[in-house]
């Protein structure tokens, strides 16, 4: 018995520390694999048009961000303040820029905070802003596992906060930078 739980102690001492480096780099080709795309096409959706674009924003851009305000504004972004396209320009940069930091593996822990704030944000704005209704928003702990909301967005945020706590892994951006910081300077 004794060199039963020997052998698996070591098996799994191996899977483990295989784990160490493996896990984060899965972590991030799961978001890569299922939202970089989703979140740049919404960036997309937000960007106006000509060469100045990602500095204004497409009328769409107000619709998505502040459907309720936008829509007491009559649909004239002319209404609106400096806030508002401040918000609307930096949450457009925030999903091209965060989501690449992920993949790349560049300063992924705050780039994975930063999107686990946009996911909050994004739902909020569904929840209130765009009055999702019942069956989109879910619910935990019923027999359904398919809410847009509650449910997909779960894995979401603990993919994010696997990242945020375990960081890039070895195959970074990440890695690379603290290994060069760590070798010493050449005289």
């Amino acid at each position: 018995m004794r060199m039963l739980v020997s052998l698996h102690d070591a098996v799994f001492d191996l899977v483990e520390r295989g784990g160490d480096w493996l896990l984060p780099l899965l972590a991030r080709f799961v978001f890569a694999a299922t939202l970089l795309v989703y979140y740049w096409n919404s960036a997309m959706t937000k960007v106006g048009d000509g060469l100045f674009g990602l500095f204004r924003p497409s009328v769409g851009a107000y619709a998505q961000i502040f459907p309720k305000q936008f829509e007491a504004v009559g649909y004239d972004v002319s209404q609106l303040s400096t806030l508002h396209w401040l918000v609307v320009v930096a949450g457009t940069w925030a999903e091209f820029i965060l989501p690449a930091l992920i993949v790349l593996g560049l300063a992924t822990r705050l780039a994975a905070l930063g999107m686990i704030g946009f996911v909050v944000m994004q739902s909020l704005t569904d929840i209130y802003g765009h009055n999702a209704d019942p069956a989109t928003i879910g619910a935990w702990f019923d027999r359904l596992a398919d809410s847009a909301i509650m449910d997909q967005r779960l894995f979401w945020v603990f993919t994010l906060g696997f990242l945020v706590i375990k960081g890039a892994g070895a195959l970074s951006l990440d890695a690379l930078l603290r290994h060069r910081a760590m070798q010493p300077a050449h005289a």
